[in-house]
């Protein structure tokens, strides 16, 4: 087999590579290898509506099959790649089959990261990352009676919430003194803090996590203080480990993930990477060399990849965002909020509609909006304009904060 672009990944980014391929009129062939059986489908949903049974797994598809077939974009799937030689422009897949390529885009995002203590690879212990993964948590969240969740990002947020909802016992175990710690300010972690205890869950900070007890299957929790904590169902959210292995393996430069320039190339002739997995120096981040692990940076970098092979190049330029859905609350992030040296609270969060601005030397680098869409929505204009603003004037709700743009 050989394609003239081959896709490794079926994730949003390599769905998307192949969507803007043919959006911008590309004509030759391509191919998405995914080491899952599944056409493309969104991510996001997985730990919230497609985990709480509020979406069938065919609306969470990206693109129905005919979509591929009438585009026709081939789908080799099950199939995981295991080397790649760039000086043959071709990769292995595990069961030794080659594909050759012209362009190669890695886009194979990460696997979860999982516990490295005893008892950490038990039956009953989950990660979350795939439809495999949700569909094998939901199965085991029926009959489960004591459930903890391991670790206070949004996978597990969304993930005790989820759970709470069906009437399930969740114990939310995070090992910093605050959820949401790499990601947000003070203000938002004791707002959730807070949500996620009132509706029930037994939210405990600073808990170190020694050993998960069981033979055959997980009964249990063990503390670092040696507390255990009764469990027949544990779900790991404690971020992902990026999946290069064979890009590094073949001279890529990187570490964590791999690196990038601005066009999304690799230092290997003709192959790029898009997504969770590529390392790359980001504006919003002071031009730090940083991993976004999110559904927008795959989707932006996969089109700068399909532009750029089509021979428009444009640099990647995006203003990171997120959200996350947890009960009635919807979160919105726009821009980086790490470095930060002042945070304005704007907004009561006891409404529960707030937000939280994020200033660096005056300039406002990130919001947090916590069912504040307005402010989501304006806000993201005052970070990618680098717009300086009082913390008073951020702090006035009676002011939109489309009224503080300058220039």
């Amino acid at each position: 087999m050989n394609f003239d672009v081959l896709i490794v990944g079926g994730g949003h980014g390599g769905a998307q590579a192949a969507i803007m391929l043919r959006t911008q009129k590309f004509t030759g062939s391509i191919a998405i290898v995914g080491e899952e059986a599944e056409l493309p489908y969104e991510r996001p949903p997985l730990s919230k509506e497609y985990f709480a049974g509020e979406k069938e797994f065919e609306r969470i598809q990206l693109r129905p099959a005919k979509y591929w077939d009438e585009r026709d974009v081939t789908m080799l799937l099950g199939r995981r790649v295991v080397s790649v030689d760039p000086a043959a422009h071709r990769v292995t897949t595990e069961d030794g089959a080659a594909i050759g390529y012209g362009k190669l885009v890695w886009a194979t995002g990460g696997h979860p990261r999982m516990l490295p203590i005893p008892g950490g690879g038990l039956p009953g212990v989950q990660g979350v990352r795939t439809r495999a993964d949700a569909d094998a948590m939901k199965a085991a969240a029926e009959t489960a009676q004591q459930i903890v969740v391991i670790g206070g990002g949004y996978i597990g947020l969304e993930a005790a919430a989820v759970l709470t909802k069906a009437g399930k016992k969740v114990v939310l175990l995070e090992a910093l003194d605050r959820v949401l710690a790499r990601v947000a300010g003070a203000d938002l972690s004791r707002f959730f803090e807070k949500e996620h205890r009132d509706h029930g869950v037994d939210l405990r900070l600073g808990a170190q996590v020694a050993a998960i007890e069981g033979d055959t299957h997980v009964t249990g929790v063990r503390l670092a203080d040696g507390a255990v904590i009764p469990a027949d169902l544990v779900i790991v959210g404690i971020g992902i480990v990026p999946a290069v292995e064979p890009l590094l393996a073949a001279g890529a430069e990187g570490g964590n993930g791999v690196l990038v320039d601005p066009l999304c190339r690799t230092s290997l002739p003709d192959i790029y990477a898009i997504g969770d997995c590529a390392a790359h120096a980001n504006d919003f981040a002071e031009g730090a060399v940083i991993r976004l692990e999110s559904v927008q940076n795959a989707n932006d970098q996969a089109n700068v990849v399909a532009k750029g092979i089509c021979g428009a190049e444009a640099p990647y330029h995006a203003i990171p965002w997120f959200w996350s859905n947890q009960y009635d609350l919807k979160l919105q992030t726009a821009g980086l909020s790490t470095g930060h040296d002042r945070a304005v609270l704007r907004g009561d969060p006891a409404s529960r509609s707030f937000s939280v601005v994020y200033l660096k030397a005056g300039k406002v680098i990130a919001l947090d909006c916590v069912n504040a869409t307005k402010d989501y929505v304006q806000g993201r204009m005052l970070v990618t304009a680098g717009t300086a603003a009082t913390p008073e004037q951020l702090a006035d709700t009676d002011t939109p904060l489309k009224e503080l743009m300058t220039g």
